[in-house]
């Protein structure tokens, strides 16, 4: 028992790995076009440098309420047309891989595969960590290779991962959080930010989400219009001779 109380301390990593650190609900809603915009905006200038949304294309953008004069003037840095995609602004994945370890992942359906909970929590929980290459590490991925690129915005945190024991061999994990620097926005402001680029990401992963489920409501009420008539006319049908 000692052992092992031993090694989750001297490695928080593999605790949280084992553990999980609880993930918070995303705020975010598809609906809301000035959200979307910000998040668009803020993806463009902290995140398109490494990371592509290859199933995406500027164009898209319109449909968030940009004009395509802005997102000309504005978000269009890493193609020559509107219709293009929307890739990084350059970075090789071979130069990615050697600085991180692996190459930045395209993100067109990463709100799909891990959930906007998940991203939510994931670009609010990163701190500083000497042992790593970048010197970052992140409670929902432990030794995660991505630095914390929004840094400047946050703020450093320093992350203290306590774990209890008893008798019974149960163990329990306490995540204590502390500043080691402010950033340029309250915790209030960075967690705003964070929702719409989470937001963003929502709707890149699925951009006809919302009509697909308004669609969806039509035929189901279309549906129950025409069934309802046949199942009474068939109750009718089946019950006319019992007294």
């Amino acid at each position: 028992m000692k052992a092992l109380l031993l090694s989750l301390v001297l490695f928080p990593g593999m605790v949280l790995a084992a553990v999980g650190y609880r993930l918070d609900r995303s705020p975010h809603d598809p609906r809301d076009l000035v959200s979307l915009q910000s998040g668009a905006r803020t993806y463009i200038n902290y995140c398109v440098g490494c990371h592509s949304l290859q199933y995406m294309r500027y164009q898209g953008l319109t449909e968030l309420g940009i004009s395509e004069a802005q997102v000309k003037e504005y978000l269009l840095f890493t193609a020559d047309k509107i219709g293009d995609p929307i890739r990084t602004t350059g970075l090789d994945p071979k130069l990615g891989k050697g600085w991180f370890g692996v190459p930045p992942p395209d993100l067109s359906v990463v709100a799909r595969s891990r959930g906007a909970d998940w991203l939510y929590t994931y670009l609010r929980t990163f701190y500083r960590d000497p042992k790593t290459v970048t010197g970052w590490n992140n409670a929902v991925f432990p030794n995660v290779a991505m630095p914390h690129a929004l840094w400047t915005l946050q703020g450093e945190k320093r992350l203290e991962v306590i774990v209890h024991g008893n008798s019974a061999g149960h163990t329990a994990v306490e995540y204590k959080w502390s500043d080691l620097s402010k950033g340029s926005l309250s915790p209030t402001e960075y967690d705003a930010m964070v929702r719409d680029l989470v937001n963003f990401l929502v709707y890149v992963g699925e951009p006809a989400a919302e009509r697909r489920k308004a669609i969806g409501i039509v035929v189901l009420f279309v549906l129950l219009g025409v069934l309802f008539p046949l199942t009474y006319w068939l109750k009718k049908e089946f019950w006319k001779d019992v007294k």
